[in-house]
């Protein structure tokens, strides 16, 4: 929503990111997770080419999936203080050959825990704080709006989005 301000014969729009006016909020990336977090009952992260649909799958597989937000070495000791296996871009760190891949993911056995990775559903995910946070995706699109539903009326979709090598602006 933009309201304008008027200067003189200049006009300036201002986005209004807070959303309170509405049940279902939408907007992309950390700053929206800062914006619309704390307004509302619960976060639903969409990171729907790799986090959000891993998550999916391998939670429908009975796995148990630990985020974290960054991809250097301090995530072997995260993965060892949680008693998880670790899933990885790079094979140097990981044995057990899970990904951010879906297709690594698909025949993850029951109980399996997981530590995966991700500069953007994971990081997205660890900065809602104590909302209620849900990993959505095009395979559980209608599970999680279900779901969601049990915590309130006030839903924020973030979009992880990626960011431009050239300035770091979402797309």
């Amino acid at each position: 929503m933009r309201y304008p301000i008027v200067f003189g014969t200049v006009a300036i729009a201002l986005m209004i990111y807070n959303q309170s006016e509405f049940d279902l909020r939408c907007e992309w990336g950390l700053q929206g997770v800062a914006e619309l977090a704390p307004i509302s009952d619960v976060v639903v992260i969409v990171d729907v080419l790799s986090f959000s649909t891993c998550v999916e799958i391998a939670t429908n597989n009975g796995a148990i999936i630990f985020p974290y937000a960054i991809r250097d070495e301090s995530v072997i000791d995260y993965a060892k203080s949680v008693r998880a296996e670790l899933a990885s871009h790079r094979q140097r760190w990981t044995i057990s050959g899970y990904s951010l891949s879906p297709k690594s993911v698909l025949q993850i056995p029951a109980g399996t825990r997981l530590v995966l990775p991700s500069p953007n559903g994971s990081f997205l995910t660890l900065h809602t704080g104590n909302i209620p946070t849900l990993a959505g995706c095009l395979r559980n699109c209608q599970a999680v709006a279900q779901f969601a539903q049990k915590y309130g009326d006030k839903v924020a979709i973030i979009p992880a989005g990626e960011r431009w090598k050239e300035d770091g602006a979402i797309r």
